[in-house]
């Protein structure tokens, strides 16, 4: 069975109250008043509201278990624009459009709420694109100065020796002297 609530003409921008009720769509009521009760907005208020008014015309005119409930739907529909206008500079007026909006509750005990399952994440939209278009290294091919012979670099070590420079002739020399 279901049961609605239904406030109208609340002084919040539609677009605001939607980022709350897409919240608690889905939930069990004891969790989205929960859920309602820590949140900082303004809007949080007035659903809140709306959906304790819910609860008790569900407990009350359908006689229904509050433990059973669903938010099966929390709607949030554009009401009237109020249209004042402010005083602007030499004379001239510019236009404020205070908005409205209906709330609408929908509660259900039809279905039995199900665990939520934790949100798996999605990798950044940056490093997945610097993976997907890198290729991958090669090793260099080098050719060796003294040998003439083609080595292959794979990572040198900070203090390696760089395999194009020719061989430093002043070792060779100390060596020479040693064996005379």
């Amino acid at each position: 069975m279901q049961v609605t609530s239904t406030y109208r003409f609340a002084r919040i921008s539609a677009f605001k109250a939607r980022e709350v009720t897409r919240e608690i769509q889905g939930r069990s009521a004891s969790d989205a008043l929960d859920l309602l009760a820590f949140s900082p907005k303004k809007a949080a208020v007035l659903v809140k509201k709306t959906l304790k008014s819910a609860i008790a015309n569900a407990e009350n005119n359908a006689e229904l278990k509050v433990d059973t409930l669903l938010v099966k739907e929390a709607v949030i529909g554009e009401g009237p624009t109020f249209k004042r206008f402010r005083a602007r500079a030499r004379g001239s007026a510019s236009s404020l459009r205070k908005r409205t909006s209906h709330i609408r509750i929908v509660l259900s005990d039809d279905l039995v709420p199900a665990a939520e399952k934790p949100r798996k994440k999605r990798p950044s939209s940056k490093t997945a694109r610097s993976e997907t278009r890198q290729p991958k290294k090669q090793p260099k091919t080098v050719t060796a100065v003294n040998t003439g012979e083609e080595v292959k670099q794979i990572s040198a070590a900070p203090n390696a020796p760089d395999p194009l420079k020719p061989a430093e002739p002043a070792a060779e020399a100390k060596s020479g002297e040693e064996k005379e």
